[in-house]
Order: structure tokens, then C-alpha cells, then sequence
């Protein structure tokens, strides 16, 4: 049974519209990962943009908890039921139905659809929903109903803002498998087990803690697919089910060992943590040293470690995404498409961990010697900062010993990074929404038009003029700068990378083009009297023109680095102004000079054929089908901008040009990496690219003048050799030199300056003689270099070399029979070598 296919398709027949899942990284500065179904309706919830149309959707959105406020990265592989990553089935009401609807629906689901056993069902509701617990009676009997509190069955959004009573449905495991003094409803035994929950929001709560009812109260119900996927087969773990089983079967083969599920964490660890890795890489989030790519580093990291301890020394994870994309890549098509480049990353990351595992394993088993309740935070952190390994993977080892870490001392050395970490995702997103006027903008105006396809120049209505503190303000005075909403708008927003338009609004400035939730809004520099309800001309700046052709030269690029560099190619980023761009994109390595090559004249070649521009709308649904390329985790509409632009087809809202010739040459002016398995080019094209070719040939008519006339090429090639020629014959004659020894004692003494390679000619020295000192000095960019060597006498060079560092002032140190150091006195050399002289004489 395909629940997670049945639970869509039962809430369409119920009029629901089935909403994919949103990417796990939300458009929520303050979460740092996708954590619950009702994320992504949280400004719906929370009245910060209208209710959709139609008021009721249903979806199995992905989820991760691995960091952050909800973090059960701990408990995973130990318990039945805890997973970094998981699927929430929910159905969501904004003001359409309420409790009667929502509780029959979920009875039906689980008793008709899912054919659970009524009799080893419960239902909770809050101690003070009367409402709901006379809806329930209608359904089950009476004694199977238990009232609770606020603890168990009152759901908020926050300190303030919607909330209200809940109703969670329990299944009943049997006291013949669950026993303990816990198992009873309401205990914290597993033999009740909750499956679906059911959120009544129907008040609002002030910042006082009084609650008043919500104009429109809706619906927000949560049942996870791995629990009532296990609860279907008959399984007490999630893991025993048919969402696990494969792939810890498929770790027990590569293992060679047999999987026991009371000895197995290590496996139900791994089998959890690759469906939370392949997921977020094919997200387009990557391994990195902070915020959510250190996370997933660190989900990883935890994973090869358990690998290690079922003994598979080598890379492995990258082999489990084939049974990943085979349990679920039909519910989630561009686990497909991504597959061999999300394997390509996995196998990387796992080789470099790999390589200092063992070494960071020794390091905590010398300190575990020395441990007897507190692991060291000092040696935590070098795990950490040296080792690659993460403090909850050192804590996962000690919890295994009964042991814990110090984990202030941890904090204390790992403050800056936190502080980098929370930085690199959290916004001020939030604060902006708090202190504007959107929700009441968006209720009296609706989202305003933007007619700047086709209009450069239009007149426009002032729908409303807000302050730099986003409030609204019925005028704004000569030298205030605040925001204009336009009743139609020629000024592009800032979007899928392209930069907003500037531009004149009746003589006042537009200095930039953003959307707040949906809202067309222009930043404006009053010159004159502003105000709400003036009819003005607008004027885009011509920038816009240079702005088009650099967006359409970034998509030719994309079409060519896919046609190049392959399929697993996606965006990662982008940046459209009027004097360059910047893409940024999924890909493992540098390219090289040759693909850099192919790719720019694939751009140009594409620009010289001068196809003109075709635009389309359509449903989403047919975009797709007809190849059009969509951004992972852009929200589109109903209906989309279907652009094509020669070879390229993508989903594109930005302004383009009409025909390919307007862009005139391409040049990528660097490659460079942003980040583990993303690359970045930056490119110019149009006046960019003529201003670039200028600026080449200016800078080779200097060098012409430098070689004086000479073939810039022939002449370098010729100035190469002449230095290689001379650096070997500097070489040539450092090697050449001769230092005669000194005889003391039957020791052979070699003293003196040499400017070559120190190291070596003290190996030759000491190869000639069966007893011998050296000690050399030579100088070089201002800087001190002394070796000292030795075989067969009493002399330490190491001791000889601390003892002489100091005159040159140096130091250094190393072996008995060979030790070097610097300094930076140079004109102290020949007092080193007398003193190197009285030395070795009163040793010998």
C-alpha cells in the first residue's frame, strides 16, 4: 500500500489541492531547516499574506531535524521512531473548515483507508474543548476519549500569535508487547503510540497571554509516514519497515555482517542518515564548514563513523543512493536527475574524512585512557577543528562509554564559528515583517501589476507611500526616502537574480525595485512633494537594457554548462546587473581551461545564430513536460513565463532580450569555487564585453611597448628560458662549490656559507666522510638559513643549531644528525660561523 499516495489522493476526492513539497531549506529566516508540514503556510497561519485559493491544501512535505531549536540528531538509530529526516502528511484549512470536517476526515482516512482496527484506537483532546470532544462521540465511543492539558493538547505558533486546542488519534500496540508501568494513555510507555494530530487555531494570543478567537480558524493536522507506514506492516520500530529495510540490508551486504536490530544502531543510523544527506545535496545545500552545509557535513561525518565501526574502511555511502532513489524517487523525480552528481559529492566528502579518521579515533582513545567521567573539551575541539569530527559525533562515542563532554570548554573555543554559523542563515527578515504595513496593503490592494515587459515609460497611480520604517504615510516630503506602490509598475523587482530597476517617478528618483510579500515596492528619493493618489510619468533607466542582455547571456550560459559539463548541472545562484553577472552552480570540481573555452563559444555561437525570443504561458505542469527547466524551491503560480532563448528553455519571470544579437560577445572573466561542490563564473557581455576587450588590448599594446615591439609571445618564451637558464646556473655553481674540510680529532669538519640547497649538500657531505660535522649558513631575500649535520662524533646537530640560532636572531632546532634554523640578521652570518667554529673545537 502506497500510503503516502493514498493520503494525497483521499483529501483531493475531499476538494484539497495537493501542493508538493517545499524545499527543505525554507523561505524562514528563522528556522534552519524545513521542520513540520505547516511550515511553509506559516505566513498564511499568521494572517501575513492572504488565504489561497482554494482555502484547503494537502501535502507530504519532507522534513529535517537535525539542527537548531529541533535537533534529534542524538536519538537517532537508538529509539523506534527518531529520524533526521521524515515525511509529514497533513491537510491544512485557512478559514474553511473546522473541527466537524476535519475530525471525519481523519476517522475516515485511518479507519476506511488505512482499515486500522477501531478497537485499538484512542482519541486525546484538550480538558476545555467541549466542541471537539462531542464531534469525537459521533465517531468512537465515549470511553476511548481522554481529556488533557494544555501539555499535551494545546499547540502555539510562538509566544504570541495563533494557537489553540489540539486532538491527537493514539494506536494501541497491545500490553502484550508493551508492559511497562509507562504504558497507559497519557504515559510515556510506547504502547499508545500517537499517529495523527489535529491543530483547532482558533485564537490569537497577545503579548499579555490573553487570547481572543481568530476571525477565520483553520486547520493544521501532522501524521507521519514512517510511523503509520510501520504501524500498517505490524513493526513496533519505524526501521523494521519497508521505508528502512532495504537500505539497512543493503549496508548489512556491503558490511558482509548480519543485521540484529538490538545490535544494530549503527546500521539504522546510517540507513536514517543518507536519506537526510541525498535529499538536501539534491536540494542544492552543500558540505561546508558552517550554517546547514555544516550540518549536513556533520550528519555525513556521523555516518562514515559508524561505517567504521562495523568495520567498512572505505568509502560507501555514495552506494546507498541508488536504494534511495529507488524507494523514492518516484514520489520525488529530481532524486533521479541529481543522482550521479550527489554520489560524485558524497564519495568526495567521505574520502576526506576518511583520510584523518583513524588518526582523530587514536587521538580520542589516548584521552579516553585518561577520562574517568569528563572527556576533555580541549581535545573535543582539536577533534573538531584538526580530525573533522563534529562534538556530537565525539559525544555519540562517549555515550557509548557511559562518558560525557566538557562542553562549556567546547563552546568557549568554538564561539566565533557558532557566531559565523548562526549568522550565515539567520536574517532580519522577520524584523522588516514586524514593522511594515504589507498585511494591510495586501488586504486593501491585492499584489500590484507589473507592465515593464513591454513599457519602459508608463503613467502610474500612487497606491500608497510607505516610510523608511516600512509604515504608511500619505506623503513624502523633498529629501525623504521611503517606498512607492505603484497601481501598475514599469520598475522590475528584484528577482531570480536580476536586480531591481531604478529609474524617475515624475522628476523623484527611484534608487531600487524590491518585492515585500508579493508587493511591487520602488525605493524612492523625494525631490519634490510626494503623495498618495498622484498620477506620474515613470521612466525606467536605461541600465535595464544592458541589465536584459546580461540576464539572457546567463542563460545561455546555463544551457551550455549542461550541454558541457552534464545533465547534474543546476543553479545555485545568480546575480544580473548591468556591467556583469555571476552564476553560481552545482558541479564537484574546477573546470578546466579547455571546458572554459568550449563553454564561451558555445555562448557565442549561440548569440551569433540570433534567434529571436519566444514567450509562453502555461500551467506548471505543462512548462514540465515541455523541458522547460524550473529552479528547485522557486514558488511558481498556476501559471508561468515559459522563456526560450535559442538552445535554452527555462521557467523565468526576468526581463530578456528580443533577439539574441542584442547581446553582442560573451566573455567568462573568472572560475572560481564558492563552496563544496559549487562553482562560480563571472562573465560580461554587451558593453561589459567591449569595455573588457578594450581594457586586453590597452594592456597588450603596453606589453608590446615593453618588449619593445617585440612578439609578446615570442618574447616571454624567450625571457623564460633566459631565467631558467640562469637559475641553473646559480644552481650550478652552488653545487659546484667546494668546502674543504677541517681534520680535528679524526673528525672531518665541513664550516662555511652556501647559497643552494642547505639539505642536500649536507647529505653529501656527510655521504664522503665516515666521521663528519657540518654546519652551513646562506641568506636569501633577506632572511637566514642554517643546517647542521653530523655522523659518527659527539656533535648533536640539533644541539649545535639552538646554540648558534639566537646570533642570527633565529632559533630552530632538530635530530642529532640533522637540524636546521633561521633567522633574520644577515649581517651576523660570519659571527655564526666562528661561533659554529669555537663549538665543535671544544666538543672535539
Amino acid at each position: 500500500m502506497d500510503i503516502r499516495k493514498e493520503y494525497l489522493e483521499f483529501f483531493k476526492s475531499k476538494g484539497h489541492e495537493i501542493i508538493p513539497s517545499a524545499p527543505l531549506v525554507p523561505d524562514d529566516a528563522t528556522l534552519l531547516f524545513t521542520n513540520a508540514g505547516m511550515v511553509p503556510f506559516k505566513s498564511i497561519f499568521t494572517g501575513d499574506v492572504p488565504r489561497p485559493t482554494p482555502p484547503i491544501r494537502t501535502s507530504c512535505q519532507t522534513c529535517i531535524r537535525a539542527g537548531g531549536k529541533h535537533n534529534d540528531l542524538d536519538n537517532v538509530g537508538y529509539t523506534a521512531r527518531h529520524h533526521t529526516f521524515f515525511e509529514m502528511l497533513g491537510n491544512f484549512s485557512f478559514g474553511e473548515y473546522f473541527k466537524k470536517e476535519a475530525i471525519a476526515y481523519a476517522w475516515e482516512f485511518v479507519t476506511e483507508i488505512l482499515k486500522l482496527p477501531k478497537d485499538r484506537l484512542y482519541v486525546t483532546v484538550h480538558e476545555n474543548d467541549d466542541e471537539a470532544y462531542e464531534i469525537w462521540q459521533k465517531h468512537i465511543d465515549k470511553d476511548r476519549i481522554y481529556k488533557f492539558g494544555d501539555k499535551d493538547n494545546f499547540w502555539a505558533m510562538g509566544d504570541t500569535g495563533p494557537c489553540g486546542p489540539c486532538s491527537e488519534i493514539f494506536y494501541d500496540q497491545g500490553s502484550e508487547h508493551f508492559n511497562s508501568d509507562e504504558d497507559y494513555m497519557g504515559g510515556d510507555g510506547d504502547r499508545f503510540l500517537e499517529i495523527w494530530n489535529l491543530v483547532f487555531m482558533q485564537f490569537e494570543r497577545s503579548s499579555d497571554g490573553s487570547m481572543s478567537p481568530l476571525p477565520k480558524p483553520s486547520i493544521d493536522t501532522g501524521m507521519g509516514l514512517e510511523r503509520v507506514t510501520a504501524i500498517k506492516e505490524g513493526k513496533f520500530s519505524n526501521y523494521d519497515s519497508s521505508l528502512f529495510m532495504p537500505l539497512i540490508n543493503e549496508v548489512a551486504r556491503i558490511a558482509n555482517l548480519k543485521y540484529e536490530y538490538e545490535s544494530g544502531a549503527s546500521f539504522r543510523v546510517i540507513s536514517d542518515h543518507i536519506r537526510s544527506v541525498t535529499f538536501l545535496l539534491a536540494q542544492g545545500v552543500n558540505f561546508d564548514k558552517e550554517g546547514r552545509g555544516y550540518v549536513l557535513r556533520r550528519i555525513l561525518r556521523r555516518a562514515v563513523r559508524h561505517g567504521y565501526l562495523l568495520g567498512i574502511k572505505e568509502p560507501f555511502m555514495y552506494k546507498l543512493v541508488d536504494k534511495v532513489v529507488e524507494l523514492m524517487g518516484e514520489h520525488y523525480e529530481y532524486l533521479k536527475e541529481k543522482k550521479e552528481y550527489v554520489k560524485e559529492l558524497i564519495k568526495i566528502e567521505e574520502e576526506r574524512f576518511l583520510a584523518t579518521i583513524s588518526a582523530g579515533l587514536d587521538l580520542f582513545n589516548e584521552e579516553l585512557k585518561k577520562t574517568k567521567d569528563i572527556f576533555s573539551g580541549e581535545v573535543a575541539f582539536k577533534l573538531y577543528d584538526t580530525y573533522g569530527f563534529p562534538l556530537d559525533l565525539t559525544a555519540d562515542m562517549l555515550r557509548e562509554k557511559g562518558l560525557s563532554v566538557d562542553e562549556t570548554k567546547f563552546d568557549e573555543l568554538m564561539s566565533e564559528q557558532k557566531a559565523r554559523a548562526k549568522a550565515s542563515w539567520k536574517g532580519s527578515g522577520d524584523a522588516i515583517k514586524e514593522s511594515g504595513d504589507f498585511k494591510a496593503l495586501l488586504e486593501e490592494f491585492g499584489e500590484n501589476e507589473f507592465i515593464g515587459y513591454e513599457n519602459l515609460k508608463s503613467s502610474s497611480k500612487v497606491l500608497a507611500l510607505l516610510n523608511s520604517e516600512f509604515k504608511r504615510v500619505n506623503e513624502l516630503k523633498n529629501g525623504e526616502i521611503g517606498y512607492v506602490m505603484l497601481d501598475s509598475t514599469p520598475f522590475y523587482a528584484q528577482s531570480g537574480g536580476q536586480c531591481g530597476d531604478t529609474g524617475l517617478l515624475g522628476g523623484n528618483k527611484i534608487l531600487d525595485t524590491k518585492k515585500y510579500f508579493g508587493l511591487n515596492l520602488s525605493t524612492i528619493e523625494a525631490k519634490n512633494s510626494l503623495k498618495v493618489g498622484d498620477i506620474l510619468p515613470c521612466e525606467v533607466s536605461l541600465n535595464r537594457l544592458e541589465i536584459r542582455r546580461h540576464h539572457s547571456a546567463t542563460h545561455l550560459l546555463h544551457a551550455a554548462l549542461r550541454a558541457i559539463l552534464g545533465s547534474h548541472i543546476s543553479q545555485a545562484g545568480s546575480s544580473v546587473e548591468a556591467d556583469k553577472l555571476r552564476f553560481d552552480f552545482t558541479h564537484p570540481k574546477p573546470i578546466s581551461k579547455d571546458e572554459l573555452d568550449k563553454i564561451e563559444k558555445f555562448v557565442n555561437d549561440q548569440i551569433a545564430i540570433g534567434a529571436k525570443a519566444k514567450i509562453e504561458i502555461m500551467d506548471i505542469e505543462s512548462a514540465k513536460n515541455s523541458g522547460a527547466i524550473a529552479l528547485f524551491g522557486e514558488k511558481y503560480g498556476d501559471q508561468v513565463r515559459v522563456l526560450t532563448l535559442g538552445c535554452s528553455k527555462e521557467l523565468c519571470g526576468g526581463t530578456h532580450v528580443e533577439n539574441l544579437n542584442e547581446i553582442g560577445s560573451f566573455f567568462i572573466i573568472r572560475e572560481s569555487g564558492v563552496s563544496a561542490g559549487v562553482r562560480r563564473i563571472e562573465a560580461v557581455c554587451s558593453r561589459a564585453a567591449l569595455n573588457y576587450a578594450n581594457e586586453l588590448r590597452s594592456e597588450l599594446e603596453e606589453i608590446k611597448i615593453a618588449l619593445k615591439g617585440a612578439n609578446p609571445i615570442n618574447a616571454i618564451t624567450k625571457l623564460k628560458d633566459e631565467i631558467k637558464s640562469l637559475q641553473n646556473e646559480i644552481k650550478n655553481a652552488n653545487s659546484s662549490v667546494e668546502l674543504s674540510p677541517t681534520i680535528i680529532n679524526n673528525v672531518s669538519v665541513v664550516i662555511g656559507e652556501f647559497n643552494g640547497d642547505i639539505k642536500a649538500k649536507i647529505d653529501e657531505i656527510k655521504n664522503k666522510f665516515d666521521s663528519v660535522v657540518v654546519f652551513l649558513a646562506s641568506k636569501k631575500d633577506g632572511k637566514v638559513s642554517l643546517g647542521a649535520g653530523s655522523k659518527n662524533c659527539n656533535i648533536k646537530a640539533g644541539e649545535l643549531v639552538k646554540a648558534i640560532a639566537p646570533i642570527v636572531g633565529g632559533g630552530g632546532g632538530g635530530r642529532d644528525d640533522f637540524a636546521t634554523a633561521g633567522g633574520k640578521d644577515i649581517d651576523k652570518i660570519p659571527n655564526a660561523l666562528n661561533e659554529a667554529t669555537n663549538i665543535i673545537k671544544s666538543k672535539l
